[in-house]
C-alpha cells in the first residue's frame, strides 16, 4: 500500500536524519522522498520535520507521527499474517548502553529473534541515563538501563540482572591505607544513578570528597581512572567487560555504594503492539542470561 511505503521511508528519515542517505538506502530519488514527506504532512495537516542550516530535525508532530507509523506498521504486518504469532513483523528499536549491549542483549533478546525472524532489530547505544527519555519521545520502541526506586507511571519495567557498585583504581596507583579516605581523589559520573548513589554513601560516611574528574558515561570514566585521575565508582557489570579492565584494580571495602537493578522498560502504551507484546514476553525472568545477577569478577 501507498501509505504503507511513505510510512516506511519516513521512519528511515526519522532514524538517519538525512534525506540523501535515506533516499540511497531506500532506492528512491531525493524528489520522490521529499514528496512523500509533503504528502503525509498534507494529510496531517503539520510539518513533520524543520529544514534547517544544521540539518533536519523531528518537530513535536513528528515525533508522534513517528510513533503512529511505527504502530500502523506493525498492525499491518499483524493482518497481512493473519495475527499469527509465528509470522510476527516490524521493526524493534533498541536502546542500551555499550556493557548492556555485550553483556545482556545477545541472551535477552535470542529468543525474540530465534522465534520471530522476520523481525528487524535495531540497536542504538548511548550512555544509559538518556534510556527513559528515549522511550518518552518515542525513539526506542524498548531500553534496556539501570532502573532508579520509581519510575514514570507511562512505562513498564521489568528487572533482569543487578550489579554492585565497585570501587576501581589505575593499576599502577599507590595503594591508599583506608578506603575511602577523605584526601583520596575521585573520578565521578557527572549525574545519574550511580552519582546518586555516591554522593549518598559519601554523605552516609561522614566524608566530602575530592572530585578530580567527572565524566559523562561510564567507559570514560574508567579512562580516566586508568589515567591515574582517581578513584572511580563503576557498575561491577562496566568493570567487568571494560575494555581497559588489565590497566585497573578493584580496592576493597568494608562499605560499599550500593548496586544497581538493571531492567527493560516499555512504553505502557505500546503494550497492544503485536510486536512490543512479544517483545516483552521473551524478557520475562527465567529467559535467556537475563534473569542472572551481574556481579564482578
Amino acid at each position: 500500500m501507498q501509505d504503507h511505503d511513505q510510512y516506511r521511508l519516513f521512519l528511515h528519515l526519522a532514524e538517519t536524519l538525512s534525506f540523501t542517505r535515506t533516499a540511497a538506502d531506500c532506492h528512491v530519488s531525493p524528489a520522490t522522498l521529499s514528496r512523500a514527506v509533503q504528502r503525509l504532512e498534507g494529510a496531517t495537516g503539520h510539518r513533520l520535520l524543520e529544514r534547517g542550516p544544521h540539518g533536519v530535525s523531528l518537530t513535536r508532530h513528528g515525533r508522534a507521527f513517528r510513533r503512529y507509523a511505527a504502530e500502523a506498521l506493525d498492525l499491518w504486518a499483524c493482518y497481512r499474517s493473519e495475527d499469527t504469532v509465528d509470522d510476527l513483523s516490524g521493526h524493534l528499536r533498541v536502546f542500551a548502553s555499550v556493557t548492556a549491549c555485550e553483556s545482556l542483549l545477545p541472551d535477552l533478546l535470542s529468543p525474540l529473534r530465534n522465534a520471530h525472524p522476520r523481525v528487524h532489530i535495531s540497536l542504538r547505544t548511548g550512555d544509559a541515563s538518556s534510556a527513559f527519555t528515549l522511550l518518552d519521545r518515542g525513539e526506542a520502541d524498548l531500553a534496556v538501563a539501570a532502573l532508579p526506586d520509581r519510575t514514570p507511571a507511562t512505562l513498564l519495567t521489568r528487572q533482569i540482572a543487578h550489579t554492585p557498585l565497585v570501587l576501581v583504581q589505575a593499576a599502577d596507583a599507590p595503594a591508599a591505607e583506608q578506603v575511602p579516605a577523605v584526601s583520596q581523589p575521585f573520578v565521578l559520573p557527572r549525574q545519574g544513578l550511580v552519582r546518586t548513589a555516591a554522593d549518598h554513601w559519601f554523605r552516609s560516611l561522614g566524608i566530602h570528597p575530592h572530585i578530580a574528574a567527572e565524566a559523562d558515561g561510564h567507559e570514560a570514566l574508567l579512562a580516566l581512572v586508568a589515567l591515574g585521575y582517581g578513584t572511580g565508582i563503576i557498575p561491577g557489570l562496566v568493570l567487568r567487560h571494560s575494555g581497559v579492565r588489565n590497566r585497573l584494580r578493584q580496592l576493597p571495602t568494608s562499605s560499599h555504594p550500593g548496586r544497581l537493578a538493571i531492567g527493560v522498560c516499555i512504553r505502557r502504551a505500546d503494550l497492544h503492539r503485536p510486536l512490543i507484546a512479544a517483545a516483552w514476553a521473551v524478557t520475562r525472568p527465567g529467559r535467556g542470561s537475563g534473569s542472572q545477577h551481574a556481579a564482578p569478577s
